[in-house]
């Protein structure tokens, strides 16, 4: 009876500890319980207008940050530029889909980029940036605001609308000095909060069917 007790509460706990995953996930419209029996699912970025910080536009912040590099070492500035923007298929997007693919591992989904076999499209639209900092003895997370669109590969009809807000990044113990790093851990955040709550919505679906 004690085992029995202690496997419930174990349970319980789990459960809840995805439940405050998913409970992050605005659904605007939609239903993500689609994605029940499949395979694969195809995943697209859109970097196409988001702000930085205090600034309206990624051009804005990119201009500002890269003029004040360049001012201090001839060059730096342009070599900055152009990390920042190397770092979405280098360090966000693989991070988003370890940590969406490693919670769906169970339900046998797997997210991969550029699939041609599948029936849906998930699209990670960033809608702001807050690269934080990090100067030793004062820190600041990055956090991002993401709107995720699950849509039909073919007809492009959307299935489902959701916002995830203030999704935080950093690294434990405040090992994350580059932004890039605090900046992929929030994609990372992203893809498992995101991952625990299709895993919740599709138990929920067979607990009702079965």
């Amino acid at each position: 009876m004690k085992n029995l007790k202690f496997a419930t509460l174990v349970s319980g706990l789990f459960l809840a500890f995805q439940v405050s995953f998913a409970q992050r996930i605005d659904l605007r419209s939609g239903d993500v319980a689609v994605l029940e029996g499949q395979k694969v699912l195809n995943v697209q970025y859109d970097y196409s207008d988001f702000g930085v910080g205090k600034f309206a536009t990624e051009k804005e912040y990119l201009d500002k940050k890269s003029a004040e590099y360049n001012a201090k070492e001839a060059g730096k500035g342009d070599e900055w530029k152009k990390a920042w923007v190397a770092d979405r298929k280098n360090r966000y997007e693989p991070k988003f889909e370890e940590l969406f693919n490693k919670g769906l591992e169970e339900k046998g989904l797997k997210a991969i980029q550029g699939s041609q076999d599948a029936k849906y499209t998930l699209i990670i639209k960033t809608v702001f940036l807050e690269p934080g900092f990090n100067v030793g003895v004062m820190r600041k997370n990055a956090y991002l605001n993401y709107k995720v669109d699950l849509i039909e590969t073919s007809g492009k009809s959307t299935v489902a609308e959701m916002v995830l807000n203030n999704v935080p990044g950093g690294q434990f113990m405040g090992m994350d000095y580059d932004a890039g790093t605090r900046i992929a851990e929030s994609y990372a955040k992203a893809g498992k909060i995101l991952a625990a709550y299709v895993d919740k919505k599709l138990k929920l679906l067979h607990y009702y069917l079965f």
